[in-house]
Parts: structure tokens; C-alpha cells; sequence
């Protein structure tokens, strides 16, 4: 098959820059991006950059509203999603199993073909509810991955922080990288 496939969905959620840096640091992998409406609208407003600019950081991209895209079947092998920043709205979709987007459909297809599922909260503080969706979704397989930096690492900058938590998410997708001091070298 080739190199791995991951999917990055990005939702409205805050903390789109961490998707942009993710989307710049991933190295020999297909990526296939898709991005919500609201996110396209949170992009510019945090990062300042337009849907174009990031998708040009990606090898495929689709609509969050075509859901005969090729992503959005179980015969589509990838090896991780990661939906980064990921909506407390489709954290809750997820976890209820509602796949009317492109992004929830294929949470929904990474979940039902025990394939790696990655999402990035940002929220807090976290509701019950949250904290109860966020229970049955790592139950069910999912990692949850709440956009929290280390401290060990010493961080100066708001970059540093940013990297931190990139990089723990490149782990879990089983991606190698260079953007923090590993603990103890």
C-alpha cells in the first residue's frame, strides 16, 4: 500500500493552530485533510490563515459535507484519524454514534474498523457531559488527547507550548519528529 494514511479532521473548536503545526510537521505520510465550516472560520480568525494555505499542507482534501468521499468507507485503510482542535459538538456526535459529516463519518468508520482515533479537545473547564462523552469514546477505543502542555520541557514561548502537545499527538499516530527535548536527553 505504500506510505501510511492519516486523516486530519479539524472542527471549529479553538486551537486551530495546533492543526496548522501538525499539518506542517507531518513527514512521510498521505495525508488526507478535512475541515468543518466553523473551523475554516476559526482559522482566520486564531491563525490568520485561509482554508487554501492549510490545505496546501495536505496530499488530499475533501468537503465536510461529501460523504461519498473516499475517506468515508471502511475499505479506505489509514492507519490514524486525529480531528484537531476537536469540537466539544463533535465529541458529543462522535460518541453518539451521529456521522452526518465527513468528520464524524469517519470517527465513526475509525471506531468501527478498530482503526487509531485521535481527538484533541481544547474546551475547559469540561461539563459532565463532556467528561462523560469523552469516557464512553475512550471505552469504545478512542485516545483522548486534551491539548494540555508539559511543563517538564521548560517552555519560553507560546510555540513551545504549541510544539509540546503536537508532538505527543504525532506519537500516538506513530510519527516520528523533532519538536520537543525528549524527558532525560
Amino acid at each position: 500500500m505504500g506510505k501510511d494514511r492519516v486523516v486530519v479532521g479539524i472542527t471549529g473548536g479553538s486551537g486551530s493552530i495546533l492543526a496548522v503545526r501538525l499539518l506542517e510537521n507531518l513527514t512521510g505520510v498521505e495525508k488526507h485533510l478535512v475541515m468543518s465550516e466553523n473551523a475554516k472560520t476559526v482559522l482566520g480568525v486564531e491563525v490568520g490563515k485561509t482554508p487554501e494555505e492549510l490545505r496546501s499542507h495536505a496530499d488530499f482534501t475533501y468537503q465536510d459535507s461529501d460523504l461519498t468521499a473516499p475517506v468515508s468507507s471502511g475499505s479506505f485503510i489509514f492507519s490514524s484519524m486525529v480531528i484537531i482542535p476537536c469540537s466539544m459538538s463533535t465529541l458529543a456526535k462522535i460518541s453518539s454514534g451521529i456521522a452526518d459529516t465527513l468528520i464524524t463519518r469517519c470517527a465513526s468508520v475509525a471506531l468501527k474498523e478498530r482503526r487509531k482515533l485521535i481527538l484533541v479537545p481544547r474546551e475547559m473547564p469540561l461539563s459532565t457531559i463532556a467528561l462523560e462523552n469523552m469516557h464512553r469514546l475512550s471505552l469504545s477505543g478512542a485516545i483522548i488527547a486534551p491539548a494540555m502542555p508539559g511543563y517538564y520541557t521548560n517552555p519560553r514561548t507560546a510555540d513551545d507550548m504549541i510544539n509540546f502537545v503536537v508532538s505527543r499527538i504525532m506519537d500516538l499516530m506513530g510519527v516520528e519528529n523533532n519538536l520537543i527535548k525528549r524527558w532525560k536527553q
